[in-house]
């Protein structure tokens, strides 16, 4: 797709999850280094893949928002996901989905205490 990896990385997380708009989300959550996600920031606002926009009432924070030049990527981005999706749950029925999600429920909530206890 003609982009870094990381670049990619922040188009899909931002537009998958639309509840986190800043680069700060990115890298709290995704846990990639800032200077990392400022560099490929830029890069995406250069070629038009973002917009940055301001927050009303908070001069320092700037959301990020995908363009309609993004929009190819991210569809095929998502094409990408599902495809692994669908290849990662291959030969498992629902049953067996359920036993592993509530497995990575306790998993996540173990590592949050873990993460806070630190």
């Amino acid at each position: 797709m003609k982009l870094p990896q990381t670049a990619f990385d922040i188009l899909m997380f931002l537009s998958n999850n639309p509840q986190y708009k800043t680069a700060r989300d990115i890298v709290e959550v995704r846990k990639i280094k800032a200077n990392l996600v400022s560099i490929n920031v830029d890069k995406l606002v250069k070629e038009g893949c973002l917009e940055r926009k301001e927050v009303a009432g908070d001069r320092r924070k700037t959301e990020l928002i995908c363009t309609s030049k993004a929009d190819s990527i991210i569809e095929k981005g998502r094409l990408v996901q599902k495809d692994f999706k669908d290849t990662l749950f291959n030969n498992m029925d629902d049953s067996m989905k359920e036993i592993l999600f509530k497995g990575m429920e306790i998993m996540e909530d173990n590592l949050d205490r873990i993460l806070e206890d630190q």
